[in-house]
């Protein structure tokens, strides 16, 4: 039995532009629309877990206002932290390179916040928030290959500078918990927070 099976009768919707969570629902056999949430993220929270359960549930709550009833909505966020400091997205090579320099030969954590709303009738949901948190341990590199990722393309659109999915995957020396949590989403918590919600509601 796929895991699409126990959701029928719901249809998921994904608040995130990202292909890499797409694809990774879609490996455990669950076809979500992808609707991105354009909301401005702000936020007081400066802790890495608090922070990405917070911009997971503004993106969810955004997508679900426009969903009707029988809509599963997925929203997430992630972030890497070096040494307790939030590392986004460089943008540019040159930030890339000072993120990357931070992370080799260390080890560092990704959190993956999530956010599962079930709409239901007359606008209201009831859902789930909740934060994965992986150790990622990096093997030292040289200025060489520091500037050569950095200046690949790869880690430009990416939180930290790196994507583990990657090229980055040669300088990966092991990780501490879900390995889809770097990636983007922790599947396996996330299908049980969502078999929970589910049997709530059936219980309800």
């Amino acid at each position: 039995m796929e895991m699409s099976d126990s959701f029928q009768g719901w249809h998921v919707v994904l608040a995130s532009g990202s292909p890499r969570r797409k694809e990774l629902l879609a490996q455990i056999g669950i076809q979500a629309e992808v609707r991105p949430s354009r909301i401005e993220e702000v936020t007081e929270e400066t802790e890495p877990d608090l922070l990405v359960m917070e911009l997971s549930r503004q993106k969810a709550e955004d997508i679900a206002a426009g969903c009707g009833p029988g809509s599963l909505v997925i929203g997430a966020d992630t972030v890497v932290a070096a040494e307790g400091e939030i590392l986004g997205k460089p943008g540019t090579p040159e930030k890339a390179c000072g993120m990357i320099k931070r992370l080799a030969g260390r080890t560092h954590q990704v959190y993956t916040g999530v956010t599962v709303l079930l709409c239901l009738e007359n606008g209201s949901f009831h859902g789930a928030t909740f934060a994965e948190k992986t150790d990622v341990h990096v093997y030292p590199m040289t200025e060489a290959e520091i500037k050569e990722y950095a200046e690949s393309g790869e880690p430009l659109d990416k939180a930290g500078g790196y994507g583990i999915q990657g090229k980055f995957a040669a300088y990966i020396k092991g990780i501490d918990g879900d390995y889809s949590n770097v990636v983007g989403l922790p599947l396996g918590r996330l299908c049980q927070e969502i078999k929970g919600l589910l049997e709530e509601e059936e219980n309800d």
